[in-house]
């Protein structure tokens, strides 16, 4: 078999994306690159279908902006939220659009675009293992069938790259001591509504749900719209009765028909929500020689769309930081470049990340205290300017810092408790006529012992998701984690004092 310079395992996201990336790398160097894939079919999933705007921005970066372009992908301008009866739009800042599109024909095109580019060979087989010699991955094993014959080959390397997907079958094996288990808590059950007209077209619908988790709605081709819809575990036995019964009579009845229709039409398949923290590649503990990339690595609650973005932006800085690497295969660069690739992610990937949950925490709010956050966050977007500019800029990868997300995140948690304050709530009993008061003072000293329930909750919801980012490091990685950990302090006295003073 040939040697290659790289060999990367996986053609999902980021996997084609890398390879076309290092093929077009400038100067003279023209790495060989081999991709294998298990199945070069066009593959079938109910999520990686949303790109953000920043994901959008990391395509034109890697020249690959024209493969969102002719398969029927829509353009999308922001979201909607609905909490019935009541939505608020959520629009990107001008000049930005991400696109809504089927998985495998985005798939598709980003392998076309590998498969034309210099020195990549797309091979279609299975990887069943790393070579390793010398205490290091020189490459992986694979089989392949020929003729209903089994094929046993290897593909060696000077540098490996792991981009399997959140089922990957390597990711404990390249992290070693130091691999962490992803978490699942919920599923998001999909189907197609074909023909439908969104509440706000052009736009990702996010329907906030009663006694359950959020449910999006997208449009991902001329006639073809997405429906994920959120079932916390454990699941109920009957899926399709739970939804019809409890969710779909909380959704605008112009859709609901051909909701119904679709979960009669075909089965109801679903797709695990999980999180995996993004560990340190650096460390001892990892396999040297390797590397892994895009979900296989890290993942994060698809809510807001935001795993494609983070994977693609990955590749943008791995491609960056291995042009200025001589030898791909000299162990000491490549564990520096892991150092560096970690931390200078952050920004974007620690952005989403935490966002993804904190955000899923409250559209999906299970207690009374959540409820108040969830209310207060509608109607923070409710006011427009800025408290919509910079959350969505956060969100679609446009403005990547923790600092912007802490201070809306709190800012939400302080207007919660405003509202708790100022605006009119429901007094009358379930299944009467509405009838709405704003809380009297004789009812203030109940309302700010809540505010302090409230605001604690905000830190329990927000301060575990931000340590999960900067918890996971080497002994290299020391002073850059100290750095964070002092940003921390710094946000947390901040909060304090405004707390006090409000």
């Amino acid at each position: 078999m040939p040697h290659y310079d790289v060999v990367i395992v996986g053609a999902g996201i980021a996997g084609p994306a890398l390879a076309h990336g290092l093929s077009t790398l400038p100067g003279s160097r023209k790495p060989r690159i081999a991709l294998l894939e298990r199945s070069l079919a066009e593959p079938d999933r109910i999520v990686g279908e949303l790109l953000q705007p920043g994901g959008v921005m990391a395509l034109r970066k890697l020249g690959l902006e024209k493969c969102i372009e002719g398969i029927d992908a829509i353009p999308t301008y922001g979201y909607c939220v609905l909490d019935n009866p009541r939505s608020v739009r959520i629009p990107y800042p001008s000049g930005y659009e991400g696109r809504g599109m089927h998985h495998g024909r985005f798939v598709m095109s980003l392998r076309a675009a590998a498969k034309r580019a210099a020195g990549v060979d797309l091979i279609e087989a299975t990887a069943t293992g790393l070579i390793e010699e010398e205490g290091r991955v020189v490459g992986v094993k694979t089989t392949k069938k020929l003729q209903e014959v089994e094929l046993r080959e290897e593909y060696r390397a000077g540098l490996v790259i792991i981009a399997d997907g959140c089922f990957s079958n390597f990711r404990s094996a390249v992290m070693g001591r130091a691999s962490v288990k992803p978490t699942t808590n919920s599923h998001f059950c999909g189907a197609i509504l074909e023909d439908v007209v969104l509440p706000m077209p052009n736009c990702g619908t996010v329907a906030l749900i009663k006694g359950s988790g959020p449910v999006l709605m997208y449009q991902i081709s001329e006639h073809d719209t997405r429906i994920l819809i959120d079932i916390k575990n454990p699941l109920p036995a009957d899926l399709k009765t739970h939804i019809l019964t409890h969710i779909v009579p909380q959704l605008p009845s112009s859709l609901q028909p051909a909701i119904e229709k679709a979960l009669q039409k075909d089965r109801l398949r679903r797709m695990p929500n999980s999180f995996l923290p993004p560990v340190s590649q650096s460390s001892s503990a990892t396999k040297p020689g390797v590397i892994l990339l895009g979900d296989a690595w890290n993942m994060r609650h698809p809510l807001t769309g935001g795993g494609m973005t983070v994977a693609l932006h990955d590749v943008v800085l791995l491609r960056s930081m291995l042009a200025k690497v001589d030898d791909w295969s000299n162990l000491k660069s490549i564990q520096r470049l892991l150092h560096k690739w970690h931390w200078r992610r952050k920004p974007l990937a620690s952005t989403v990340n935490i966002l993804s949950f904190a955000l899923y925490d409250l559209f999906g709010a299970d207690d009374e205290l959540l409820a108040v956050l969830r209310t207060g966050c509608f109607k923070y977007f409710e006011c427009g300017g800025e408290c919509i500019n910079g959350p969505v800029s956060l969100l679609s990868g446009i403005a990547p810092s923790v600092l912007l997300l802490a201070y809306h995140f709190f800012a939400v948690a302080f207007y919660s408790i405003w509202v708790m304050f100022t605006h009119p709530r429901v007094i009358s009993q379930p299944g009467e006529k509405p009838v709405y008061a704003i809380p009297s003072l004789d009812q203030y000293p109940f309302l700010l012992v809540k505010s302090v329930q409230v605001f604690w909750k905000a830190c329990v919801v927000f301060g575990p998701l931000l340590w999960s980012e900067v918890r996971w490091w080497s002994p290299e990685d020391t002073q850059m984690s100290n750095k964070l950990l002092l940003r921390m302090l710094a946000i947390v006295g901040i909060l304090g004092v405004l707390f006090r003073m409000f």
